[in-house]
């Protein structure tokens, strides 16, 4: 008798990733590994693929609102677009709507093989009709078992019972019934037809056109444009010890009253000389702690390239230069009062003096 086979449980694999799945009973969506493990999409085009599979008819998906739904700007999502649409998973038409406009029409496609294979042969998808459209009504038991009238259709042309076979054939409780449900008249001659005059046409006016306006100009930059250089950071102009202690303190502080703003050490000692300018230009530490950290933006992802920024571009300019003041002094002579830097005598004592020491030009 032969021995049987034990297996091992199977174990988890030692590297690579390790499905945790639970059994989802609503909330959720088929997605199609030809979108989520596509080799040509780049990962915003499938992750944006995937969010429009999962959303239901109807939705906007427009390049403003999923600018307006995800951080990604507008250029990035509508490179996304294209990508999808490119490899067939989108699809978007022009259609002329009323009024004279245009409306974009989007579909897509979680097989787009299956979809060109369908289009190529001439059989596009059968179009949605409301279940009130798809009943086929059925036709009900008359009173004497004739069928019921059935819906209003075409206007048919009446027809002439034969004169010879609607006493004999047909009962008067059928009679009655059909005269009841479809009234019958009595056969009269038909006259001949007249020759129907040719409709004129009528012209009919051509719908306005509305204008589509040209697109405004590009107001991202291309990649090979130059760019405008960076404003250098600050430093004082005769840097202390306390001056760039006080600085570093600022820095390292700023996450207590703005805590997007939590600093490395190296971010702190690379902005230290900016903050010791603002300080030696007489900015109070509060102004400049409310100055480099009010309103930032919306996802914050670097905030210390944008205290640099608003360093540099943002500093007061320095206080103006106080005039020296010229003491005054007592003339040694005459005593009265003249302005310099050094004690002596007044400027008339002094030409006096030079006058009576050299000859005087006038020969007196």
């Amino acid at each position: 008798m032969d021995t049987q086979q034990v297996s091992a449980p199977s174990r988890a694999p030692s590297a690579g990733v390790v499905h945790i799945n639970i059994r989802l009973t609503d909330g959720y969506t088929v997605i199609s590994n030809r979108l989520s493990q596509h080799r040509g999409l780049s990962l915003l085009a499938i992750g944006l693929g995937t969010y429009i599979q999962s959303l239901p008819d109807g939705w906007r998906i427009g390049v403003k609102a999923l600018a307006a739904r995800f951080p990604e700007s507008e250029v990035r999502i509508a490179a996304a677009l294209r990508e999808l649409e490119q490899h067939g998973f989108l699809r978007r038409t022009r259609e002329r709507v009323g009024g004279g406009r245009l409306a974009t029409r989007t579909e897509s496609y979680n097989h787009p093989e299956a979809a060109v294979r369908g289009r190529g042969r001439g059989r596009p998808a059968a179009p949605v009709v409301p279940a009130a459209a798809r009943a086929v009504p059925v036709a009900a038991a008359g009173p004497a078992g004739g069928p019921a009238p059935e819906p209003v259709r075409e206007p048919e042309p009446a027809r002439v019972p034969e004169p010879e076979s609607e006493p004999a054939r047909v009962p008067e409780s059928v009679r009655v019934a059909v005269l009841e449900s479809e009234p019958v008249r009595a056969p009269l001659p038909e006259p001949e037809p007249e020759p129907e005059p040719e409709p004129v046409p009528v012209p009919v006016p051509a719908p306005a056109l509305v204008p589509v306006p040209a697109p405004g100009p590009r107001l991202v930059p291309t990649p090979t444009a130059p760019r405008k250089p960076r404003v250098p950071l600050p430093a004082p102009q005769r840097p202390t010890e306390g001056l760039y202690a006080a600085a570093a303190g600022l820095l390292a502080g700023l996450h207590r009253t703005a805590p997007l703003f939590l600093l490395s050490e190296e971010d702190v000692r690379g902005l230290v000389p900016g903050v010791a300018a603002w300080l030696e230009r007489g900015a109070r530490p509060d102004a400049v702690r409310a100055a480099i950290t009010d309103d930032p933006p919306v996802p914050l992802r670097h905030p210390a390239k944008l205290l640099r920024h608003r360093l540099a571009t943002l500093i007061p300019p320095p206080p103006p230069t106080a005039v020296p003041v010229v003491p005054l002094q007592n003339c040694d002579h005459c005593d009265r009062a003249f302005r310099s830097s050094v004690p002596g005598r007044c400027r008339g004592c002094r030409d006096a003096r030079a006058c009576a020491d050299a000859p005087c030009p006038t020969g007196a």
